[in-house]
């Protein structure tokens, strides 16, 4: 990320001159690449800009179909539902022209992370569509990710061990190929499945993990999450100060990312907000969210961090 940071404003002159001399593929593969560095570091505007410039026009071709989908992919997380489920439809469009099963998987992934919201068994007929799609194939990416959903859409309907099944399957395929990004957000998943099934101390751990991972990485639109995971260990776990500071610092910091909370997440959130009213005054509640709010980046995860490592010692 580092790295990223300094190169980025070359990166914008290349995208541009790209874009003068008609290399649009180029371009797009270019866009398609800092994905993941634009939520890292709160750019999500900067991508869709990119996104839409290079995909404006575009006759279909797999790295069209691609930006097409990262697009709508990075207007789910910014709270865009519509326009997401417009690019995503339009990019499995491409993707089969294209026979590409990798992309249209991964469309049809935003598209169920939308449904997730309204219509949890529309969401999983769209990631059983997905895996189909894949079989057979060479595919990683497309599988993986519609795993992840296919877990949370477990998760949200209740079936815990059937989550708990696949979120494990993905951490194994994520170890098998290496990727931490993916081992870190399973983590997350895992931990909620884990504090729902009563096994707190391992649903902390995962949290943990997870958060840590992220800061590592210098993905703070996805340690947010994993800190709104943390909090909701702490709460489970009677510590409800800490929590209310945990989910805090995590609010604050989807805020400062111009992210949406997701549907579990969101569900989470919402879970331990409930457990810290009825446990906490209003006054204490609102000083220790507003003392999370107020955190950098470092100060909460260092609070995050320290405060498991002083719960387990004792």
């Amino acid at each position: 990320m580092g790295r990223l940071e300094v190169l980025y404003p070359d990166l914008g002159e290349a995208f541009d001159v790209l874009l003068a001399d008609g290399a649009q593929n180029d371009a797009a593969r270019l866009a398609s690449a800092l994905v993941q560095f634009w939520m890292a570091t709160k750019r999500l505007d900067d991508g869709e800009r990119w996104l839409g410039r290079a995909t404006a026009g575009e006759v279909p071709s797999p790295a069209a179909a691609r930006a097409r989908m990262n697009h709508g992919y990075l207007l789910f997380w910014s709270g865009a539902y519509d326009r997401s489920a417009d690019l995503s439809r339009l990019a499995i469009e491409e993707a089969r022209a294209a026979g590409d099963p990798t992309i249209e998987a991964l469309a049809l992934a935003v598209l169920a992370r939308i449904a997730l919201r309204a219509d949890v068994d529309e969401a999983k007929r769209l990631l059983h569509e997905a895996l189909e799609v894949t079989a057979g194939t060479d595919d990683v990416e497309g599988r993986s990710s519609a795993m992840h959903v296919l877990g949370v859409a477990h998760q949200m309907s209740g079936e815990l061990d059937e989550a708990r099944r696949v979120m494990a399957d993905r951490i194994a395929l994520g170890r098998t190929s290496g990727n931490e990004y993916v081992i870190a957000v399973e983590s997350a998943n895992l931990s909620m499945v884990e504090r729902q099934l009563g096994h707190l101390d391992d649903a902390d751990a995962l949290a943990i993990e997870s958060l840590a991972t992220f800061h590592r990485l210098g993905d703070n639109l996805a340690a947010a999450w994993a800190a709104n995971s943390v909090a909701a260990t702490a709460a489970a776990l009677g510590r409800l100060e800490r929590a209310a500071t945990l989910l805090g610092f995590a609010e604050a910091a989807i805020e400062g990312a111009g992210g949406e909370w997701p549907p579990d997440e969101q569900e989470q959130r919402e879970g331990t907000i409930a457990t810290l009213e009825a446990g906490l005054e209003a006054g204490a509640l609102e000083a220790a969210r507003s003392a999370g709010r107020d955190m950098g980046t470092e100060e909460g995860v260092a609070f995050a961090t320290s405060a498991v490592a002083g719960a387990r010692s004792a």
